[in-house]
């Protein structure tokens, strides 16, 4: 039975200022229950207003970790990085103290720094929120459902793998669904309408789409934050 709860914006800055406020309150709650938080975000252009805004927030940085639900296996300073696009965006202003995980821990072994991940993220707790997009395919993180590893994402073991897509540029590093929905919250962040025509189908539950796996079970909380401009 599906947990999550589904909500319409009008405008994508509306729904950024909703999820900045949200996602405060969860990370001042975890540092006041444990001392400090964990955060994962995705990359790609719709997080940016979000990233801008909750930069700024007067939130005890120092004590926050952020990770990457997913990575494309590029240099940190390609344009199609985002590890990039989050020290630009996210890890500025008062977010600059924040901890900021890479995953590109050896730039000539995808392998090997999987492994170090994997070895990284067995020491973490769970995370106390995860952002997730999704594309107009299904995918979430790097799951992509066109590529081999996508049954090793939905059922492996491992929480970080290697992805090679066929339907997109560039070799991934991903965190898969086990290692994901070992969290205390995820919020979907979607703009548009054809990302409201995906989520229609993963909302029925008999879709395969890989959102589908993160919206149709019971061990986490999850909302849908949708923004979809009026005609």
């Amino acid at each position: 039975m599906s947990k999550a709860q589904i909500h319409i914006f009008n405008h994508k800055n509306e729904l950024a200022d909703q999820l900045t406020r949200q996602v405060c309150r969860k990370l001042e709650e975890a540092i006041k229950e444990r001392g400090s938080a964990t955060l994962v975000v995705s990359g790609g252009s719709t997080p940016v207003p979000f990233f801008q805004r909750l930069s700024v927030q007067m939130l005890p940085w120092d004590k926050i970790t952020i990770l990457l639900a997913d990575e494309r296996w590029v240099d940190v300073n390609n344009e199609a990085s985002n590890e990039k696009l989050v020290r630009e965006n996210l890890l500025q202003h008062r977010a600059a103290s924040a901890k900021f995980i890479s995953y590109i821990k050896d730039p000539e072994s995808i392998d090997a720094s999987v492994a170090l991940v994997n070895q990284e993220l067995s020491l973490m707790p769970a995370f106390d929120v995860v952002i997730l997009g999704m594309g107009d395919d299904g995918h979430t993180a790097s799951l992509f459902p066109c590529s081999e590893e996508i049954d090793e994402g939905l059922n492996g073991k491992e929480s970080f793998i290697a992805v090679y897509p066929k339907t997109a540029p560039h070799a991934r590093v991903s965190m898969t669904k086990r290692r994901l929905l070992n969290s205390l919250q995820i919020y979907v962040h979607l703009v548009g309408q054809n990302k409201k025509h995906t989520l229609d189908e993963v909302m029925d539950s008999g879709s395969q789409l890989p959102m589908n796996y993160f919206i149709h079970q019971d061990l986490v909380s999850v909302d849908v934050m949708l923004a979809v401009p009026k005609q």
